[in-house]
Order: C-alpha cells, then structure tokens, then sequence
C-alpha cells in the first residue's frame, strides 16, 4: 500500500512559491479542490452520487463479463492469516495454506481488482458521511488503492523486429494549465487542446477514459464538453476500479485498448494535481 498521499503527495515548493498568493494554492488537498468544483459549480451531492453509483455498476457489469481478464496479469502471493480464520468456510477458494505457529500461510492468487463493490446504489451513498463538510464522500469519490501497470511505447519497426503484438498507435498528447485551486477541471481544457492538435471532434472519438479523481470535478468536465456519458467510462472509473498514483494512466490506457475496435479512436485524459490537465490519443488497430 502506497503511503504517498496526503501532505507526502505534494510536491516541495520553493518558500516564494508557498508565500505568492496563486502559488501557495497548489497545496489545497485535492478533496477540498473538488469541493470548490462542486460548489463553484452547482454540481450537487445527489447529482455525484448518482455517477458514483453509475460508476460502481458498470465495473460491477465489466467483471461479470470477464472484461479486465485480459488486461490483468494474476499474482500469486502469500498472507499470513490468524489461526482465528482457521475454520473459513472460503479457505479452499483462496488458496493451499500451512501451518507456522500461530499463523497460518496461504498462497492467493490475485487476478482481479479488489476495487469494485456489488449493489451500490445512490441511495446506499447518501448514508456515507461527508469527509469535507460538503458533496465529497468516501463513495463518491476515488479509492485510495495501490497497484502496478505498463504500458510498453515503441516505434513499429522495432515492434516488428521483435515480433510484438501491436494493439494501437500512441497519436499526440496535450498538457494544460489550470487554476489549483479547482485542478480536477484539467479534462475540460486538455481535450479540446488535444483534439484542435490532431484535426478531430468529440464526435470521432468512440471512447473516452477520463479519470474520475472525484465525481464532482469528472461530471463538470463530461458537461463542460458535452460528451455523450455512454461514451465515457464504459466499464467504470476510478471511483469503482481505484486510483493508485503513477498506475492509473497506464491502466486508463490498457482498458482503452480493449474497449476500442479496428480503427475507432480513444481519448485518456485526467486532471493533476497543482493545476494541470492531460490528455492524449490512441487509435485500436
């Protein structure tokens, strides 16, 4: 589990950067950034909790399906479990396990996300209780989560030399700037930056996996942009499927590839911390 969040996820600033009055607002915590979205923007808890609850059944849908099976590389590991678990009914289903003193050690083998949660609804989220003192909530907002992902970039002649599979080709990235103190807006800014880059509408785009950092700042960029919501997120987000820092964009990437179809165009984008949206293009082929 990574321990790279909260105060330890902000980067040093410099003292005149801490003192300047724009500067010193790229260390609001992102949980009060997206308070400042949802209330800048009217953007209510209902209305947050409904996406949230979208979010969390079209994952719940993907697994069922065995959607994220080829895009997951199952990881045996060990755990070391109380001898208080000894009679689990579910032991058999996790794996072979051996006696050591007091604890019992089990071989499990990992191949799906721990993420995704069954029978959430909006109304089950309306029990939770605000972290912020606002919209923002535990259920509405991205899991803190750890986690790896590659994505492996090269040029095609090199793919060819090494006889590799190509699943798409990396087009072009845009990177914006945005005011700190409402950084989850970065999608809204960094795709149309992307898009007038390459020549394109959001009518080509057949997908777009947009980071749901909070549902409150993702739901102002699908609005913002007037994207069509089946279109965005098909098999469910961050909020459902987790958020591990540094992973994410690769798996955005990973599931976008799968998603797609010979020729359609897929667009990731998410916001960043300190003020900053990205976006980028890949075509299936």
């Amino acid at each position: 589990m990574s321990s790279n969040y909260g105060p330890k996820a902000v980067p040093k600033l410099s003292h005149d950067i801490k003192q300047d009055s724009q500067g010193s607002k790229c260390l609001i915590p992102m949980g009060i950034t997206n308070e400042n979205v949802s209330k800048n923007f009217q953007i209510s808890r209902q209305k947050q909790d409904n996406f949230a609850a979208l979010s969390y059944q079209k994952a719940e849908r993907a697994v069922k399906q065995n959607l994220f099976k080829d895009e997951i590389l199952p990881i045996e590991i060990t755990q070391n479990q109380e001898e208080e678990d000894d009679d689990d009914e579910d032991d058999d289903e996790k794996g072979e396990g051996t006696s050591n003193g007091k604890h019992e050690v089990k071989k499990i083998l990992v191949s799906k996300d721990e993420g995704p949660r069954p029978n959430v609804t909006s109304e089950s989220l309306s029990k939770l209780k605000s972290s912020f003192n606002g919209t923002t909530h535990a259920g509405n907002a991205s899991q803190i989560s750890d986690g790896a992902s590659l994505c492996l970039l090269c040029t095609r002649k090199m793919a060819n030399e090494l006889n590799l599979p190509i699943l798409g080709k990396y087009v072009a990235t845009s990177v914006v700037g945005v005011p700190p103190e409402i950084m989850g807006v970065g999608p809204a800014y960094a795709i149309p930056s992307l898009l007038k880059k390459i020549g394109l509408c959001k009518n080509d785009i057949t997908f777009f996996e947009i980071n749901e950092a909070f549902a409150g700042q993702c739901i102002y960029c699908i609005e913002k942009l007037g994207l069509d919501l089946n279109k965005v997120n098909p098999r469910g987000g961050a909020i459902a499927l987790g958020h591990p820092l540094g992973c994410t964009g690769a798996r955005q990437v990973a599931t976008l590839m799968r998603e797609l179809k010979e020729g359609e165009f897929g667009v990731v984008s998410m916001c960043i911390g300190t003020g900053m949206g990205a976006a980028s293009l890949f075509i299936k082929e």
